[in-house]
Parts: C-alpha cells; structure tokens; sequence
C-alpha cells in the first residue's frame, strides 16, 4: 500500500482518486475548496464534478495542501494546465523530502511553449523530485467511475518509475502500458483538445461522418508532424496517447472541448460557451500554444492554425471550414512526410 496525494478534485482527479483507493492505497485528494472537501468526507460526494458516484469510504479530502503534500509518498498532479506552475511552486515551498510525481494534465503553456513535465521541472526544485510520470490516454472520468474498461499510458525515460505507476493503478478495469518517449505522450494528449474542438465545430455546423473522419485523420497528421519535429516518437501518435486519445476525444459528447466546439459551430461566441461551460476548456489556451509550436517548429498545421483564427481573431467558422478545403492540393503521404 502506498501513500498516495491527488492534486485537483475536478472530476479526472476524482475519478483517478477512486482508482487509486479501490486499489487499497491510502488516498488523499486535495481541493482549494474548502467546501469541497468537506462534501466529500460528509456526504462522499462530489456533485459538481461527478454527480451520481459514491466515492470510496477509504478515500479522504482535504483542503489544506501542506496536510496533502506531507501525506504523500506520490503525489498527482491534476489541476489544469493554467494551474501547474503556481499549484507545484507552492507544493516545492512545502516539500522536505523528494516524492514520485504523476501529471494527469493535458495541455501546453501559450508563450513559453512549456509542456507540463517541463512546467513541473521548473516550478520544483530539483532536488524533491524522486522522477516525474506522465499519465494518459483515452479516458474519460464519467466512465471510468462506473468501472468501464479503460486503458493509458504511464510515461517516464525511467522505465522502473513507470512501472512503478503502472502498479499502482493497474486494476480489473484500468490498464496502464508503460512509454518511455514523454515528449510525444504529452503532445499527444495536448493536441488532440485542438482537434476536439475543431470536430465539435464541424458537428454544430450540421456536417456529417465524412468531415469527421476526415478531421480526425488530417488531425492526427499534424499533430505527428508536429510531435516527430519536436523529438516524439512517429509510433507513439498510433497508439493510445495519439490516435486513441483524439477518437475518444472528437467524438464522445463527454468531451469538454467536443462541447465546446459545437456551441462555436452552432453561433455562440468564445466568451459565452465559457460560461455556459462553467469548467475548464483546455484546447482553447492550447490552440494559441498548437498555432506558436507550429510557427516555432516551421511545420504546417492547418487544422490548428484555422482554429486559431476562429478563437482569437474571430474569423466566421464557415469561412475557416472553406479555406481549409480550398488550400493548396497536396499528396496526402508527401505532406506526412513534411
């Protein structure tokens, strides 16, 4: 049994709590509510995240991070992408001893162009950092909390700290593989929101299974292209954290950013869907990161850079739609190959 801390009571963070207390761990889960937490360990609850789940009677919540980050020999990260820097810089101030880290968030800082195992490297002082683990994969919280089969990918060049990962949440319904290439595993589950965006756009403009699928393929050529030039693996982008995560997330109303993308195709403006959402979008910050990797690396992103128009310039999603089937013709494998 380990003692294990989960940053983030959203409702991957809950889910992943779960998961780790139904394996005999002793789990803690920390929430900047005060509420929250309260709710949880009253009524094992967590209504806003995940209505309808009991949570485990061994599973315990805490408001205060100092008591989260003493408890823990693992500690997962699972706060958003916009929250890492300022959630693990303050778990560094508390820190006396090094501790096995996990991410579980997908996205990438607009501007520094950081992933989030190189927003944790800097945002942590070295010397409390035992190894860090990406966890992901095709999985959404709704379904893995009804004990639905699901697999991920726990990623590490320390092929022990994986496995040590992959232990820890392996269970009946939750399959972890292990990667060594991080690069590629989060560029992977990053991007895919971009493009999970794009396909809810393509379904709130009424289009049908042909756009989608174009999407989805087209989507996963730029998001390889992308990925390779930065030093990931072409393997990685078939596999779970590539292919398995932009299917799950382009086409499952669970999806946030799926959501999100067709209030945009069905007229609602950026700031309202927002609202309406009440949670966090992680492809909107990415899609500004996806637009600035693409100049940066020199590779051509169509898709994401289309969106961008979309997001930030205000471009009518129609209009973006017929430029990117009017662009330039190509070949198809000579353009995976650029």
């Amino acid at each position: 049994m380990e003692r294990i801390t989960v940053l983030g009571a959203g409702s991957w963070g809950t889910a992943l709590a779960i998961v780790l207390a139904e394996n005999g761990h002793d789990t803690l889960l920390w929430t900047h509510r005060a509420e929250q937490a309260t709710e949880m360990n009253e009524q094992q609850t967590n209504i806003k995240y995940l209505p309808n789940t009991v949570l485990p009677k061994n599973l315990s919540a805490t408001a205060s991070l100092e008591e989260a980050v003493r408890h823990a020999s693992t500690i997962v990260v699972a706060v958003p992408t916009k929250a890492v820097r300022q959630v693990c810089g303050d778990v560094s101030d508390l820190l006396n001893e090094s501790k096995l880290f996990v991410h579980v968030s997908k996205g990438i800082e607009p501007d520094t162009l950081l992933r989030v195992s190189e927003l944790m490297r800097e945002s942590i002082a070295a010397q409390w950092v035992e190894d860090l683990v990406v966890l992901s994969g095709p999985s959404h919280a709704e379904e893995v909390v009804q004990q639905h089969p699901t697999t991920v990918t726990a990623a590490c060049e320390n092929e022990a700290a994986a496995k040590k990962v992959q232990d820890l949440f392996m269970s009946q319904y939750f399959r972890v593989y292990t990667n060594e290439d991080v690069v590629g595993v989060e560029i992977g589950g990053a991007l895919k929101n971009v493009i999970a965006l794009a396909a809810g756009i393509t379904d709130g403009l009424g289009y049908g299974d042909n756009a989608k699928a174009a999407l989805i393929t087209r989507g996963l050529a730029e998001i390889t292209r992308l990925g390779v030039k930065m030093g990931g693996n072409p393997f990685t982008f078939a596999g779970l954290t590539g292919m398995g995560d932009l299917i799950v997330t382009c086409t499952s109303v669970h999806s946030r950013n799926w959501r999100a993308g067709n209030m945009l195709g069905k007229g609602m403006n950026l700031q309202e869907v927002l609202t309406q959402m009440g949670m966090v979008v992680e492809g909107v910050r990415t899609t500004k990161a996806a637009y600035q990797l693409a100049e940066k690396y020199d590779v051509p992103m169509p898709i994401s850079t289309a969106l961008y128009e979309v997001l930030f310039n205000d471009k009518p999603v129609k209009q973006a739609v017929d430029e990117l089937m009017l662009r330039t013709k190509k070949s198809e494998i000579d353009e995976l190959r650029s």
